[in-house]
């Protein structure tokens, strides 16, 4: 017996046949699915403090449970004192199995850390894809706040196969996704 992520299991038995009811799609594989989920740091300082890179590839790596790449700047930018080539920022994209734990360890745990939490701004980019801004990375568990050198922040960007921004937002609040009433 193989192990299957609690939102996989969810989407497949729950999900699909509530969005394929309410969109009147004609086949199961109509009905939108989270693609990927793709987690990126911009690290700034960076430019000055090498170890600043190091520690946020470790950091992330923990939190999204896979391997993080350090991202490279791609052209000189003489008003940041960039050259092309030096380590700007980190990031991870996860699929599958990895995915799914992630997502729900989004929405059940980390999300309800987050001081003052009024549910997430939806802001979708018009072809179901959603992407949140987090200020502070250690509201995931994962993270021991006495290591952390520096507390910094992160996008995570949900990309489904949705068409639209309602259709994408209804996958996501079928997932249980904490939007903000408006």
């Amino acid at each position: 017996m193989s192990y299957t992520p609690r939102l996989k299991e969810k989407y497949s038995n729950e999900i699909v046949p509530v969005l394929k009811e309410k969109f009147n799609y004609k086949s199961v594989m109509e009905v939108p699915k989270v693609e990927k989920i793709v987690i990126s740091q911009g690290i700034g300082e960076a430019v000055s403090d090498r170890k600043l890179i190091d520690a946020a590839v470790e950091d992330l790596t923990s939190i999204a449970g896979q391997q993080a790449l350090m991202i490279k700047s791609k052209k000189d930018v003489s008003n940041f004192k960039l050259r092309k080539g030096m380590p700007i920022g980190t990031k991870v994209t996860l699929r599958r199995e990895k995915m799914y734990e992630f997502l729900d360890r989004l929405i059940s745990v980390a999300l309800p850390r987050t001081r003052d939490f009024r549910g997430v701004k939806s802001k979708g980019d018009g072809n179901g894809n959603f992407t949140i801004g987090i200020t502070e990375s250690i509201i995931f568990p994962e993270l021991d706040i006495d290591k952390v050198k520096k507390i910094l922040g992160m996008d995570i960007t949900i990309v489904t196969s949705a068409k639209t921004t309602e259709e994408g937002k209804a996958l996501l609040n079928e997932f249980g996704f904490p939007f903000a009433k408006k």
